[in-house]
C-alpha cells in the first residue's frame, strides 16, 4: 500500500484523483473510484445547476467513500459554489482562473480546497488561496489546459509550494505513470483519459472506442471547439482532443470559424447530440497508447495501484543490485500487470 499526504488526507487506499471531466465524470463514476479507494471528482465544469443537482445526489447515494467536485473557476458564481457546497462534499476543486475568490468560501465550509494550476504562477496563487492540494497539470492532459509539461512542470511546483502536496496530472494512464511522478516528488496522480474509457464515464460509448483505437500523436491542442460552442475561455489555455475532419478543417483558421458561426454551430451542436465524432469533440490526452479497452473504474483503480507499487517496488531494487527485481520486470509495461 502507498501511502502519502493525499492518502492520509482522504484515507484512501490508493492515492488517485479521478479528473473532474465536465460531462464525463458523473456520480456513478466518482462514485466508483472513491468505492475503489481512490478520490472520486464530479466533473462540475461549468456550472449547469440541474446536471449538478442531478450528480451530485447520485454520488452521495452510491458511495460513503470521500468525494468531491471539479468547476472551472472563470465560469461559475457564488451560487454554484453555495450549491455544491450544499451537498457536503469532501473537496471542490477549482481550475482555470483565480482561486482566491471561491477558494475562501470552499474553505470557510470547512471543505479540502484543490487547486488545479499549469505553471509557478498559478502555483503561488493556489497557496495564497489556502489550497490543501495543488494539482500541477502538464500539456499532455486532454481536455483544457497549459502549455508547459508535467515531467519538468510538477518538480518544480513541488519546490515552489513547499508543504503543500501536490498531485500530478497529464499523461497518466497506468501505475508507470503514477510511480513516476511520485519520484517527482507528487503525492499522487489526478487520471482522466483513462477513466473517459471506463463503464461508468457519461461519455457517449463511440468517443470511448476512438479513445481506445487512438495514438498519442492522434491528439492536439486547439480552440476551435470552443469558439464554435461560443465559450469564452481566457488565454492561454487550450484544449486538448482527438484530431478530426473538424479540427482539421479550423485549426488556425478560428477568426474565419467565428465569422461562419451562424453556419457551423447547428450542425455542430447536431453532431455532438448524434455521435458523429468526425465533427464533435472527443477530449483526450496524449496517454491514448495506453489505453487498451473500456473496462469497470474499480478494476482500473484498483490495477495501476498495483502496478505503482510494483514499479516503486522494482526501482527500489535497482539500486541494491539483484535482490528480487530484475531488468525484464521493470522493463515490462504491460497495461496489465499480474502484480
Amino acid at each position: 500500500m502507498i501511502t502519502t499526504a493525499l492518502t492520509e488526507m482522504f484515507r484512501l487506499k490508493h492515492p488517485i484523483v479521478l479528473a473532474p471531466m465536465g460531462g464525463v465524470s458523473g456520480g456513478s463514476l466518482a462514485a466508483a473510484v472513491s468505492n475503489a479507494g481512490g478520490l472520486g471528482l464530479v466533473g462540475g465544469g461549468y456550472g449547469d445547476p440541474a446536471w449538478l443537482r442531478t450528480e451530485l445526489s447520485r454520488v452521495k447515494d452510491e458511495t460513503t467513500g470521500p468525494w468531491g467536485v471539479g468547476l472551472i473557476t472563470w465560469s461559475v458564481d457564488a451560487g454554484v459554489v453555495e450549491l455544491v457546497l450544499g451537498h457536503r462534499p469532501h473537496a471542490v476543486m477549482l481550475s482555470f482562473g483565480d482561486p482566491r475568490p471561491h477558494g475562501a468560501v470552499v474553505k470557510a465550509a470547512g471543505c479540502k480546497l484543490i487547486c488545479q494550476v499549469q505553471d509557478l504562477a498559478g502555483a503561488h496563487l493556489a497557496a495564497e488561496a489556502g489550497a490543501d492540494i495543488i494539482v500541477a497539470q502538464g500539456t499532455e492532459a486532454g481536455g483544457h489546459g497549459g502549455g508547459r509539461s508535467t515531467l519538468p512542470l510538477v518538480p518544480a511546483v513541488v519546490d515552489a509550494v513547499a508543504s503543500i502536496p501536490v498531485v500530478a496530472a497529464g499523461g497518466i494512464a497506468d501505475g508507470r505513470g503514477l510511480a513516476a511522478v511520485l519520484m517527482l516528488g507528487a503525492h499522487g496522480a489526478l487520471i482522466g483519459t483513462r477513466f473517459y474509457a471506463s463503464e461508468e464515464a457519461l461519455g457517449h460509448g463511440l468517443a470511448k472506442q476512438r479513445i481506445v483505437a487512438a495514438h498519442g500523436d492522434q491528439t492536439g491542442r486547439t480552440t476551435v471547439f470552443d469558439t464554435v460552442r461560443q465559450l469564452a475561455w481566457p488565454a492561454p489555455y487550450t484544449g486538448r482532443g482527438l484530431r478530426n475532419r473538424f479540427m482539421e478543417r479550423w485549426h488556425g483558421c478560428e477568426r474565419e470559424l467565428s465569422a461562419a458561426l451562424d453556419a457551423e454551430r447547428g450542425p455542430y451542436q447536431a453532431a455532438t447530440r448524434d455521435g458523429d465524432l468526425d465533427t464533435a469533440v472527443v477530449w483526450a490526452g496524449e496517454a491514448v497508447d495506453l489505453v487498451v479497452s473500456v473496462e469497470r473504474a474499480a478494476t482500473l483503480v484498483q490495477r495501476i495501484g498495483a502496478q505503482a507499487e510494483r514499479h516503486l517496488t522494482l526501482g527500489a531494487n535497482l539500486t541494491q543490485g539483484d535482490s528480487g527485481g530484475s531488468t525484464r520486470e521493470w522493463n515490462a509495461g504491460s497495461p496489465h500487470p499480474t502484480a
